[in-house]
């Protein structure tokens, strides 16, 4: 048996697991874990739990937190603000084409990634040689894409609220136009495309909802008899789980499924 613990770096990063061995932690807790890129500097977001077996052998919590690894952590963001604003110099003296958003350094400082966005690939091998020169440790340039940046960035979406990446998704789902034709909503790509100009990350919330709903649901254009007679089915009110009927002489009227199931003469042909 082993104590297994969930911890992230980041406010919506994705959680990890560690072995944290004796230590008595409350979720929230500032810990030192050991990662592959060296130590690292997180915090509990599920407190330990004992399991029987794991399939790999997992990373262990060091310690927990100290004053001293308080101070390092204001030191590595320093470091991280400075290698920030010389890399924008470099990059705009060797003229490239690239646009930097966040530099993150490893707990020991042995390591600085440097993370941008590009249309396309960037030779960036002068750009390395500067910042090696300059701090005197290991370089990772990392091109990622627009999503990343907006969640690294974050900001407020359409919705007034803060955007879901930066908050609380860990991942990034697929998201396809289809889910939007699933849901009803305009396809104008003004009003489905969030910040970072691809479709709203939200689309998928509420996907799997609308489908099971829409499959109790006659299908547009379909041919139905109730009792006021027979229409077409003109619109779908998923939410409300209704429809609207044209009967044949043109007036509407709207039935909830549950009226539809109850009808005894209720029935639908092509």
């Amino acid at each position: 048996m082993i104590k297994v613990a969930g911890v992230k770096f980041k406010t919506a990063g994705k959680i990890y697991d560690f072995n944290s061995g004796a230590f008595v932690l409350k979720e929230g807790t500032r810990v030192i874990v050991e990662t592959e890129q060296g130590l690292g500097f997180g915090k509990i977001a599920i407190p330990p739990v004992e399991v029987e077996a794991v399939e790999k052998k997992l990373k262990e919590i060091v310690r927990v937190a100290t004053k001293e690894d308080f101070l390092q952590r204001e030191e590595i963001k320093n470091l991280e603000k400075k290698a920030f604003s010389f890399c924008i110099k470099a990059i705009n003296d060797l003229d490239l084409f690239m646009n930097l958003f966040s530099v993150e350094s490893t707990f020991d400082k042995n390591k600085l990634t440097f993370f941008y966005t590009a249309d396309g690939r960037i030779d960036f091998r002068e750009l390395i040689k500067l910042l090696v020169k300059e701090f005197g440790i290991r370089i990772e340039m990392r091109q990622v894409g627009i999503r990343n940046l907006s969640k690294h960035c974050g900001g407020v979406g359409k919705c007034g609220r803060e955007l879901c990446c930066s908050s609380f998704m860990h991942t990034f789902e697929p998201v396809s136009i289809k889910m939007a034709k699933e849901q009803g909503l305009s396809l104008n790509p003004t009003k489905i495309s969030g910040v970072c100009g691809r479709l709203m990350c939200c689309l998928t919330f509420e996907n799997e909802t609308y489908k099971n709903l829409k499959r109790q649901m006659p299908k547009l254009g379909k041919r139905i008899t109730v009792e006021e007679g027979q229409g077409k089915v003109i619109r779908q009110n998923v939410l409300k789980e209704s429809i609207t009927i044209r009967l044949e002489d043109n007036t509407e009227i709207e039935k909830t499924i549950r009226q539809l199931n109850n009808s005894k003469t209720g029935s639908t042909r092509q």
